[in-house]
């Protein structure tokens, strides 16, 4: 009668050891690939860094790029049409970005919430140099290459992040803020207005400032709306200027080993500009998660 209930523990025992085999070996396959992923990461950047080294030096900051058949020079062009390009971008794009996450989260019927997150979804997937076509024929062709031109695409490229992050965001308001507000007679717009965006202004800084770090390194749209820029540095957008993504581009063709040297710094540069933002991104996407959780 005991060699029944004896051989069903035997059988638990075996499954009990074999699932904890299974479960030991995926977490370690889990714990290479994640280890895998920040020496890939590790590896990269490691590169970038030695190979920008020979380029990464007071001129490269202070002077513009050398005219053909000039050596030495730097980039400061770059960098500041770089920055340029990305202000009137995010200019455009956060506004607009988060006033349709408020449409759709707080006024818009579910049908309509739903078209809307679906075009969103679909402009996030168009390609960037689908964009940069559009905007060529759309702008260039009629108005020339500006960096307003150029910022016009990136703004594009940046509005379904923000959005859709925002979005997501005002999700986590919980429903008593709005009641209470309503209670108090307050109105719905005032309510969004004084209530509910003040309380996720942290999560639409995140999503902003990732979409910030997509829009820099974007080269395509700019190959097709500025880059019959001056050898100058200019902080008007309606003149073409020069960015470090089509900097990166254009020095890399080179057969100067200088220019690759200053490419390879450019990269080093936007690197250590998207490192930031993200580590920017994290801290204000933890402080708003705190902040609404204390609510």
């Amino acid at each position: 009668m005991s060699a029944v209930p004896e051989t069903g523990l035997l059988l638990a025992s075996g499954r009990v050891r074999r699932r904890k085999r299974v479960g030991k070996a995926v977490e370690l396959a889990a714990t290479a690939g994640s280890f895998a992923a920040v020496a890939l990461l590790g590896l990269m950047v490691g590169s970038v860094v030695v190979k920008a080294l020979p380029a990464l030096n007071w001129d490269l900051f202070t002077k513009n790029q050398a005219v053909f058949g000039e050596s030495g020079g730097g980039i400061q062009n770059a960098i500041v049409g770089s920055l340029v390009l990305i202000v009137v971008a995010a200019a455009m794009a956060l506004p607009l970005g988060v006033l349709i996450a408020v449409y759709v989260s707080e006024f818009a019927s579910p049908r309509i919430g739903v078209v809307v997150r679906t075009a969103l979804d679909v402009l996030n997937g168009v390609p960037s140099i689908v964009i940069g076509i559009f905007i060529y024929g759309l702008l260039v062709l009629r108005f020339k290459q500006s960096g307003l031109v150029a910022s016009v695409a990136l703004a594009i490229i940046m509005l379904p992040l923000i959005s859709r992050s925002a979005q997501e965001v005002l999700k986590l308001v919980p429903p008593s803020l709005r009641e209470a507000s309503h209670a108090l007679g307050v109105s719905k717009w005032r309510t969004v207005l004084q209530v509910v965006l003040p309380t996720t202004l942290g999560g639409i800084a995140t999503g902003a400032t990732l979409a910030i770090a997509r829009a820099a390194g974007e080269t395509a749209p700019i190959i097709f709306t500025t880059t019959l820029f001056t050898n100058t540095t200019t902080f008007d957008p309606r003149n073409p200027v020069n960015s470090i993504p089509f900097m990166i581009f254009y020095n890399s063709e080179s057969p100067d080993p200088h220019l690759h040297e200053q490419a390879w710094a450019g990269a080093f540069i936007l690197i250590m500009f998207v490192l930031g933002t993200s580590l920017t991104a994290r801290y204000l996407l933890h402080r708003a998660a705190r902040k609404l959780q204390q609510r």
